[in-house]
């Protein structure tokens, strides 16, 4: 598992560098920043037919990642139920699928409203400054809980800890330092409404042990 991990991580950042690199070969930097620069690129350039098969293959890899999102975060919002921390019913499997079908139809009927009221550009702020915000605290939790006595560490490794965790955390850090004030505010605000729903709600019935 871990070799496939990285081995994709090492792919997919080689090709992200060459398609880059083509990109400013093609336009200038200064007018890439904006949701679809591959598809901008060409239509500069005069493919429009070109774009056009890039934007339907956008639109297709975009309906893979909403899928993905709703299996996974469908996983961790029953996950929560489940602790109690969110409403039991959320934390409860369908008794035939056993899957948990009220967080998949919370979740589902959640990411559809966001991917069709909110624009791309800001969508996928959203989306990167709640992965990295994940990350920097996976990163310094880490520390700790590779040394915490409750917790058996036989085949878990953590290379160069803990010089690497807090390197991934500054870069996480450094990463949404970069993104606009407005994904800031929002995040912020998500950030609130889960606090107020784990202190009305879920401290007074967690049953974490």
């Amino acid at each position: 598992m871990p070799i496939g991990i990285i081995g994709t991580l090492i792919v997919a950042t080689i090709l992200y560098i060459l398609v880059s690199a083509v990109l400013t070969g093609m336009v200038s930097y200064k007018d890439l920043n904006v949701a679809n620069p591959v598809t901008y690129a060409l239509q500069k350039v005069g493919q429009n037919w070109v774009a056009g098969i890039i934007s339907i293959g956008a639109l297709a890899g975009m309906f893979t990642m909403m899928i993905t999102m709703i299996y996974s975060s469908s996983r961790l919002v029953y996950s929560i139920g489940r602790d109690g921390l969110l409403p039991k019913f959320l934390g409860q499997l369908q008794s035939k699928t056993h899957l948990p079908q009220h967080s998949l139809i919370l979740v589902t009927i959640i990411i559809s409203i966001l991917g069709g009221l909110i624009p791309l550009d800001e969508l996928t702020n959203l989306v990167n400054i709640g992965t990295l915000i994940a990350f920097t605290f996976i990163s310094i939790g880490i520390i700790p809980l590779r040394r915490h006595k409750e917790i058996k560490n036989t085949g878990f490794k953590v290379p160069l800890s803990p010089v690497l965790p807090i390197i991934s955390a500054i870069f996480c850090i450094g990463l949404m330092a970069i993104l606009p004030a407005e994904t800031w505010i929002a995040s912020l605000i998500w950030f609130a409404i889960g606090l107020l729903i784990y202190f009305t709600y879920g401290i007074h019935h967690e049953n974490i042990s």
